[in-house]
């Protein structure tokens, strides 16, 4: 197998240690345990004592009930047994990839996305199909567009929703669109959702899997739980094909979850209104200070983010966005993203869910930055 570098995560693995001002940061603002516990109404004292006594064995190895019901709790009319859990996100992304995709199949990705919806697919031989996002578009499928580039050879769609980078949400009424262009080849829907559950307003946001038999839904704690240390994701699909497939795979590359990560995601998701009232609040405020920073600076411009916890920010400059990204984080101490990571240049992703201040003063430094260039 071949397969290609994966920019995004080569990029944090090289740079994001040495960032005084990290806004490539995607996860928002990270909870201690402490702070988990006490949003949870534990004693933590008496929580971490009793926790000295855990026997370290696999566990559950289908995941715990608590853990299973809390995420089924996330979906409408989801049953425990529909959820699988995965080492992440990233995880249940390749585990349904590497099950469902055959060499002689093609399938249909967004771009910009994260790169394991292209890459996976590409390495085992499959055709992928880009389906480019547009800021003239509000980085949404052009329904036209994809309803052309599907056929009877056509095994998957997948999209990512809220998209990353860009933060833009897909509403109900165009996935139910893109439903009944899947459904015209038989094709699954993968929907990419670790950044959904926290909407602006507070209201239930849409899954693949409430529209769509053949949808699945990827989701992690790591996003908008703020709890990427526990490495706990999942696929939940009402697909018993999908099911079947993913769980055989399941035996070769996961076998189970760690117990510990299984029973502290379990306790996030029975509080998880506590979690996201908090998380709310920082998405809201950040959002707020980053557009100000956009309106407010001559040569950049974006599409508002909507959902999730990053933006894609277009700027004039006639420098490659890698270039750009390491003069700001050798000589600022600013870590951005570089589009080139999404395929798109002349942007830079900004993850803006971590403190204001870090924000606010990460922003200044990218002016600087700016007005010398």
């Amino acid at each position: 197998m071949d397969i290609k570098t994966f920019k995004v995560e080569r990029w944090m693995n090289d740079y994001e240690e040495q960032a005084v001002y990290n806004l490539g940061e995607t996860c928002i603002d990270s909870l201690t345990v402490g702070e988990l516990l006490t949003l949870a109404g534990e004693n933590v004292d008496e929580y971490l004592r009793n926790l000295k006594d855990m026997r370290l064995t696999y566990g559950h190895i289908f995941g715990s009930p608590e853990f299973l019901e809390g995420v089924a709790g996330l979906y409408e009319n989801v049953k425990p047994e529909q959820v699988i859990p995965t080492h992440g996100a990233i995880g249940a992304n390749h585990q349904v990839i590497m099950s469902m995709i055959k060499p002689e199949d093609n399938m249909i990705s967004v771009m910009p996305t994260y790169q394991q919806h292209y890459s996976i697919p590409e390495s085992i031989g499959a055709e992928v199909r880009i389906h480019q996002l547009t800021l003239e578009n509000n980085f949404l499928p052009d329904l036209e567009l994809l309803r052309s580039q599907v056929d009877e050879h056509t095994k998957m769609i997948t999209i990512n929703n809220p998209d990353n980078p860009t933060g833009s949400w897909i509403s109900k009424e165009d996935m139910m669109e893109i439903v009944k262009i899947a459904e015209s080849v038989g094709a699954y829907i993968l929907s990419d959702e670790v950044y959904r559950g926290i909407s602006e307003d507070g209201s239930y946001m849409h899954s693949i899997v409430d529209l769509y038999d053949k949808g699945i839904s990827v989701g992690s704690m790591s996003k908008i739980f703020s709890l990427a240390g526990l490495r706990m994701g999942w696929i939940v699909t009402r697909s018993k094909d999908v099911l079947e497939a993913c769980h055989q795979r399941r035996d070769y590359d996961t076998i189970s979850c760690g117990a510990l990560d299984d029973m502290l995601a379990a306790l996030a998701l029975k509080h998880k209104e506590k979690i996201f009232d908090r998380n709310r609040a920082i998405l809201l405020k950040n959002r707020a200070i980053l557009d100000k920073w956009v309106n407010e600076t001559e040569g950049v411009r974006y599409l508002k983010p909507v959902a999730g916890t990053t933006a894609l920010v277009y700027y004039d400059k006639d420098i490659p966005s890698y270039d750009l990204c390491v003069r700001l984080i050798k000589e600022k101490g600013v870590l951005f993203t570089p589009g080139s990571a999404f395929e798109l240049e002349g942007t830079v992703r900004i993850g803006y869910a971590f403190d204001s201040k870090t924000l606010k003063e990460g922003l200044e430094k990218f002016t600087e930055l700016l007005n010398e260039l």
